[in-house]
């Protein structure tokens, strides 16, 4: 009689246990909505016009950074550039009230660079676009141009010259932006 009494005590914390944390929500802020101190935000308007643009100064949440709703009425574009990738979200300000658009939200992959010793490496993620068009320039002298498609990754290994020693310029051309990057040799 006692462990049955024991066991029911039991199932009872447990049940009760369960049913609070279902009622609980979650909070968790996606990643789009993520900021870290170096990052690059800007907002534009529809007509494209760019009403703010700046870098961040603090990690934390994108709502809690920039008070959205003190601009006027309508859909704006906040567009945050990291490291790696553009995260591109659209919000809606309607009576001072932000709502985050999230069937508009979108991510554009930044290629990568490495140079090393006389070797120039470029890579892109290509799940948001399966064209890269790459330029190479010696000192403002074009030496290089050509398309990559693809479905995966982009890659590339280019072979400088050793014996030309100065500033390197690559052009990448993928999702309707363009990517620059110096280097030396």
């Amino acid at each position: 009689m006692k462990t049955l009494f024991k066991n029911i005590l039991v199932l009872a914390v447990l049940l009760g246990t369960c049913t609070s944390y279902a009622n609980s929500t979650i909070n968790e802020t996606p990643s789009s909505k993520s900021l870290r101190k170096g990052d690059h935000i800007s907002v534009s308007n529809r007509a494209g016009e760019v009403l703010y643009s700046g870098r961040i100064n603090y990690n934390g949440n994108i709502e809690k950074l920039y008070d959205f709703s003190q601009l006027e009425d309508g859909i704006y574009t906040v567009e945050v550039n990291k490291d790696f990738e553009i995260e591109i979200n659209a919000i809606q300000v309607k009576n001072h009230q932000v709502t985050y658009l999230e069937t508009s939200s979108k991510k554009i992959f930044k290629p990568v660079f490495r140079s090393e010793d006389s070797k120039v490496m470029i890579s892109k993620l290509a799940i948001d676009t399966n064209e890269m068009a790459i330029e190479l320039y010696f000192e403002d002298d074009l030496i290089h141009q050509e398309t990559i498609k693809g479905k995966e990754i982009l890659n590339r290994v280019y072979k400088l010259d050793p014996n030309l020693k100065g500033n390197y310029t690559a052009i990448i051309r993928a999702n309707d932006r363009v990517f620059v990057e110096d280097f030396k040799i």
